[in-house]
């Protein structure tokens, strides 16, 4: 049975700790603003959990998250267990594990841009980006049938299956148009409807759903397209609703606009308001043990996790509404150093001015 004030935390590997730590101090701070009575639980995973355990994903680890109302997850992996049969690695055996074990069907990154870090020229961007792109994370070419073939002349081939149902299609299209409702009320459904037949079957389905959807607006745009319209002038845009692969590759163009993957959080999502939130950079070998590391990504992966999880929506946006007036005032983590930069700060001090800003907005 689920403990609804049980999370469950696993730092992992590299940067992971260092970076968690600092979301847990604003853990902190919103428990006791808010008297919030969220226990959270730490336990190993990932190449830590191995060298530990000998295995990705302990089965304490697992019980842990059975009982909690949501994982709060760093970051897996690392050089060290390369070596690995690939169904052994960090990754694969315990974050991939942990989405498919709980059957999370949708991925959610947001994307908010400040002129002076994104690399675009700033009148590309001057009326603002603030994206959320919804991917569909459990079927599509990842999930279909796949394996190796040789033509009729000897030579070796291999494939990858694209198959959508339409129960997948709606599942996620309606909460693309659930989470458009609270924002600008607009959708954009990325296909390739053109050359796929699946991507019609996707385009047909998405139709259909929004006919539920009266007071949000849909339009249909093909992957390179969209591709070249976030260079261009993503300022339109509200919620991206994406297959999985085409939601892999834009999510991640999302996050160069931002100019740092090291400001991108996510969210992993369920049907029963169960997710798995995590920073959408990875373990960053380099910098582990230096305070150099942006933590800022961990920290909004915590207010995903207060709104979508824990229906703290109050809690949620004073940490987003801290970030942002961090970043307003020029205080940078390495990562997003600008010639503009007014203050450079490790990854301590960036998530205790984080806190400083909560206290001052309350």
């Amino acid at each position: 049975m689920k403990n609804k004030n049980t999370i469950a935390v696993l730092p992992g590997d590299g940067i992971g700790p260092e970076v968690m730590k600092e979301a847990l101090k604003v853990l902190d701070f919103v428990n006791n603003n808010y008297q919030l009575k969220i226990e959270p639980k730490l336990s190993e995973v990932g190449g830590q959990a191995i060298d530990l355990y000998g295995t990705a994903l302990p089965d304490k680890t697992l019980e842990l998250c059975q009982k909690s109302k949501a994982i709060l997850f760093g970051s897996v992996g690392g050089t060290k267990w390369d070596e690995l049969p690939s169904e052994k690695r960090p990754e694969r055996a315990s974050l991939l594990f942990l989405r498919k074990h709980f059957k999370l069907f949708a991925n959610l990154r947001p994307c908010k841009v400040l002129n002076d870090l994104s690399p675009l020229k700033e009148e590309r961007i001057q009326k603002g980006v603030d994206l959320l792109c919804v991917r569909e994370l459990t079927g599509g070419l990842y999930f279909g049938e796949k394996g190796k073939k040789f033509n009729k002349f000897g030579e070796k081939g291999a494939f990858d299956t694209l198959n959508y149902f339409e129960k997948e299609v709606k599942r996620i299209a309606n909460l693309a148009f659930t989470l458009a409702r609270k924002r600008k009320k607009k959708v954009t459904s990325i296909d390739k409807a053109n050359v796929l037949t699946s991507m019609v079957l996707w385009r047909e389905t998405v139709e259909s759903v929004s006919k539920k959807f009266k007071d949000v607006s849909l339009e249909h745009l093909y992957v390179d397209n969209m591709s070249m319209q976030l260079m261009l002038d993503p300022s339109p845009y509200d919620v991206l609703l994406c297959p999985n692969t085409f939601g892999d590759i834009l999510s991640d163009q999302c996050a160069g606009l931002s100019g740092s993957l090291g400001l991108l959080p996510s969210a992993s999502l369920g049907e029963n308001d169960f997710g798995l939130y995590e920073p959408a950079g990875g373990t960053a070998p380099d910098l582990v043990g230096k305070n150099k590391a942006n933590p800022l990504a961990q920290i909004h992966s915590l207010s995903l996790l207060l709104r979508y999880s824990l229906k703290k929506e109050e809690a949620a946006s004073l940490i987003e509404r801290a970030i942002d007036r961090v970043l307003q005032k020029g205080i940078r983590t390495r990562d997003l150093f600008t010639s503009k930069t007014q203050t450079l700060v490790g990854t301590k001090e960036m998530g205790d001015e984080v806190v400083k800003e909560m206290e001052r907005l309350c």
